[in-house]
């Protein structure tokens, strides 16, 4: 069984308050999918690059153990690109350009080797895709997670709706909550979301945090304070494949599970925005990932005294 993560593999252009970089990998594949690696061995991909892409970059995920098969190159054709610049706070950003080249007609094909998905995330793409890559399954997997965004809210909502109802989490910020909902209150929009069919909803809410919801179940995350963020593009993707990992990883689909894997997530997120794209969840020792867990839990671990 494995976990299959589809996604866009992009080419960034970014600038914040700590530097400039070009070019330099992003997309929601690359974040999600080394994340995956470090709690699943068997993470495959699914995702298109063009010919400008850095061949290097695929051995550092074949090295993640990461299956390239159901990657496909265009070699005559440009990568996904994106540029943009964050404020001084780092959660607000402003897009420059966007390219889409060889994203413009991707069309996500399982190789047969893939069809063995037990765990299936849907990074972010246009809704119809998201739910073609679901039809094109042969048996339904044990856990769909799918992230969206504003932008589809505002461009294609029919689209979006029907997926939605396909899958089992659905993961977005607190201002994407408020839109698909209509309220205000992230308790009221997630009782609203839930209604559209997903049966756990992860609300993020970036250096806040993040919530679970599940019937009448709630979970609250706390985000680690970290003295620098050096870049937040990818922290969401990286929060996703790091949740999804450790989900394949022990291997049941439960409340009590969601929340140790919304945790691993965070802690891979906060390596994350420590450097520039994926720089530094690149390396990361299996010590260093079990100490950032660690600050996790100290972060809420507390006795009430009689």
């Amino acid at each position: 069984m494995s976990l299959v993560i589809i996604g866009s593999i992009a080419l960034d252009d970014i600038e914040t308050p700590f530097g400039k970089v070009e070019k330099i990998v992003g997309g929601a594949t690359p974040f999600a999918s080394l994340a995956a690696s470090y709690f699943y061995e068997k993470v495959k991909v699914i995702g298109i690059i063009g010919g400008d892409f850095p061949k290097s970059e695929l051995e550092i995920w074949k090295e993640h153990k990461i299956d390239l098969e159901g990657l496909q190159i265009a070699e005559d054709r440009k990568n996904f690109y994106w540029s943009g610049k964050y404020h001084n706070d780092m959660n607000n950003r402003d897009t420059l350009e966007t390219g889409l080249n060889v994203l413009e007609d991707f069309d996500p094909i399982y190789p047969d080797s893939y069809q063995d998905c037990e765990y299936l995330l849907l990074a972010n793409l246009s809704p119809v895709t998201q739910l073609l890559a679901i039809n094109r399954l042969k048996n339904r997997p044990k856990l769909i997670v799918m992230d969206t965004m504003n932008f589809w809210m505002d461009i294609a909502m029919d689209d979006l709706l029907a997926t939605i109802k396909m899958v089992d989490v659905l993961t977005i910020n607190d201002a994407e909550a408020r839109q698909l909902s209509g309220e205000y209150s992230l308790v009221k929009a997630a009782n609203r979301i839930l209604a559209m069919g997903p049966k756990y909803l992860i609300i993020k809410k970036g250096e806040h945090g993040a919530l679970l919801f599940h019937q009448d179940q709630i979970f609250s995350a706390p985000a680690l304070p970290l003295a620098e963020v050096f870049d937040p593009t990818g922290a969401g993707d990286t929060f996703a494949g790091g949740f999804i990992g450790y989900m394949a990883h022990v291997g049941t689909v439960n409340f009590n599970n969601m929340k140790n894997a919304i945790i691993y997530g965070s802690a891979l997120a906060s390596f994350c925005v420590e450097k520039f794209g994926t720089e530094k969840i690149k390396n990361l020792s299996e010590s260093e990932v079990a100490a950032r867990v660690q600050e996790f839990v100290k972060l809420s671990d507390f006795k009430i005294e009689n």
